[in-house]
């Protein structure tokens, strides 16, 4: 697996990335070539069209599209990790992936070397529309145990978008850091009715809003386009470790 090492430039923390392999259809592991030396970027918008990358199988030369690489930061940031570009014959150097050749994602992501009991192999959704966010988010629950999931068919006015046996999340699929607003709403609720809260963002969060939710205790996941959340802070470290 090939590895870099970068730093966030929101909080100047170092990282070693290493970028995930997966399967292409012949077998074979296969990753996106990461661009080393070159800067990354944080990101703040999201466009469901550009955030794909091609990837080249060594093995058969085929061309797939594959999610761009990401990494979130424990400050809240996400990171986009640059990669080198792959030349498809017949397309121009750099055009962005057709419709009709997404989506490819992982069959499956490692266990957490923290989770307290076995769990089975979490199969991530794929993420290109806003709803795709809040169902991958669902499955995640599900994969951590809690029971009984529900999605409503409309979003509430208190903008729960799930709900399970002691817990309610919210979902944010919008190109912008999720604010503080969101988060200390979704603790308001979720104390109303006497069960926990968790947070779902595409784009990171803001820092006053990571912070407010260190103190509240609410667990903060960041989620690529595989569909995988990621946690970002303590209690969504400790909910990963020991399940629902």
């Amino acid at each position: 697996m090939e590895s870099v090492p970068l730093r966030c430039p929101a909080c100047r923390r170092d990282h070693m990335y290493v970028t995930p392999a997966y399967p292409c259809p012949c077998g074979a592991p296969t990753a996106p070539p990461l661009l080393r030396g070159a800067p990354v970027s944080t990101i703040t918008h999201r466009t469901w069209n550009d955030d794909w990358v091609t990837v080249r199988c060594r093995a058969c030369g085929r061309h797939d599209q594959w999610p761009q690489p990401e990494l979130g930061c424990p400050c809240g940031t996400v990171l986009r990790i640059p990669v080198r570009p792959v030349a498809v014959p017949g397309r121009p150097p750099g055009a962005g992936p057709r419709r009709a050749d997404r989506p490819v994602r992982p069959s499956h992501i490692p266990l957490p070397r923290t989770a307290a009991t076995p769990r089975p192999v979490f199969r991530p959704l794929t993420i290109r529309t806003a709803r795709d966010a809040v169902g991958a988010a669902a499955l995640y629950l599900k994969w951590l145990g809690y029971r009984d999931v529900a999605q409503p068919a409309e979003r509430p006015s208190s903008r729960i978008d799930l709900r399970a046996a002691g817990l309610i999340a919210q979902v944010d699929s919008t190109t912008r850091a999720t604010a503080l607003r969101d988060v200390e709403c979704l603790w308001l609720n979720a104390l109303s009715t006497s069960v926990s809260g968790v947070f779902f963002s595409l784009a990171g969060y803001a820092p006053d809003a990571r912070e407010r939710a260190d103190g509240l205790g609410i667990p903060l996941f960041v989620m690529d386009l595989t569909g995988s959340p990621q946690p970002v802070n303590g209690p969504a470290d400790e909910l990963v470790s020991t399940g629902a």
